[in-house]
């Protein structure tokens, strides 16, 4: 399937978002998948990403969630990104995380979830979600903030998902009529198995329809081909079931 992607700009309660929109190259309206992006941002991989999801029938949106401090690429990314050893990196990225606040990701899906709505690209009904690293802590908030709007939610080494802030998503379980995937990671210093279990408790007691599985030996990060956490075997699997996902709960 041709495959076509733009960059486009999506006005915001806080501005305009730049984002990455990939879709079949065929003039119809297809499902809509919003991705969000992990810390790195919006780059190449990720409209990589999106092309994939395009290709088996998508209009897939990937926004700038750091919009508010500029366009992308707001850091300068490395061809292939050190996470072990590039403290200057993270340095930069800490104060871009910081502004990804439960009430800005709420207004934000507000923004992303109506234009998806109102594009020709885009067929009537809910939106699946999935999102990586950051971003399936984002994809988790917007379940519970827009339970109208979500058939499907996955995320894949997503980190602080049931922390015990009081504004941890998992608290707002019972809000969520999504289906739910988790793909976590085993060695993720993000998602200790504690919050595992308290995520998985809390979406049990809510009556959340989900899905948890620990890709044994996947580090944090796992699916990111542009850095040094990338495990091929684990991002393979995370590709099955995601499309497996998407085919089941909405159909291309």
């Amino acid at each position: 399937m041709t495959v076509r992607g733009t960059l486009v700009d999506i006005p915001t309660a806080d501005g305009t978002a730049d984002a990455y929109l990939a879709h079949p190259d065929d003039g119809r309206a297809h499902p809509a998948v919003l991705l969000y992006m992990d810390a790195f941002g919006l780059r190449p991989h990720l409209q990589r990403t999106a092309d994939r999801l395009a290709g088996a029938g998508y209009t897939v949106l990937v926004p700038n969630a750091y919009y508010r401090n500029g366009r992308a690429p707001l850091v300068e990314l490395p061809e292939l990104i050190d996470v072990e050893s590039d403290d200057a990196l993270f340095e930069q990225i800490g104060p871009l995380l910081a502004t990804l606040t439960p009430e800005t990701t709420a207004r934000d899906a507000d923004a992303y979830l109506r234009w998806l709505a109102e594009s020709p690209l885009v067929q009537d009904g809910p939106v699946a979600l999935t999102g990586y690293c950051r971003g399936a802590l984002l994809a988790l908030r917007t379940a519970v903030s827009h339970p109208d709007r979500i058939a499907l939610a996955a995320g894949f080494h997503g980190g602080n998902l049931a922390t015990e802030r009081p504004d941890s998503p998992h608290l707002g379980a019972d809000r969520i009529t999504a289906e739910l995937y988790f793909g976590h990671a085993d060695q993720d210093e993000a998602l200790p198995p504690e919050q595992i279990d308290r995520l998985a408790t809390a979406l049990t007691a809510a009556g959340v329809r989900f899905r948890a599985e620990v890709y044994a030996g996947a580090p944090h990060g796992y699916t990111q081909a542009d850095t040094t956490r990338y495990d091929a075997a684990a991002d393979a699997r995370h590709w099955e079931t995601l499309l497996g996902l998407l085919k089941r709960v909405l159909p291309a």
